[in-house]
């Protein structure tokens, strides 16, 4: 879990994710698409993603992956960021982290 919060904390946005989840793809392409440059860590090809993923299931992300952070805060998955998206909320919290500029 520290390990986790020290990671989620090095960006304004921070994506785990795993290299072969294509709702993951999806919400990386949604973050370029904004302007945003996420820090992204594959769960997959992290030697200690394992124990990252039990760490995200304690923070009640189910499916683990993806998992949003923004401005060090959990935020939530593909479902809780597209209905942020779509509801135009996802903008104002990018900008209050300072992951977007405009």
């Amino acid at each position: 879990m520290d390990r986790l919060a020290k990671l989620a904390s090095q960006k304004a946005v921070v994506i785990f994710s795993k290299s072969s989840c294509c709702m993951c793809h999806a919400i990386k392409r949604l973050f370029y698409e904004q302007g945003v440059s996420p820090a992204i860590y594959e769960l997959d090809e992290d030697a200690r993603g394992k124990e990252m993923e039990w760490g995200l299931m304690r923070l009640g992300c189910n499916p683990t992956v993806p998992a949003v952070f923004i401005g060090g805060r959990f935020v939530g998955s593909a479902n809780t960021i597209m209905t942020l998206h779509l509801n135009g909320s996802l903008k104002n919290l990018l900008k209050n982290a300072g992951a977007l500029w405009l």
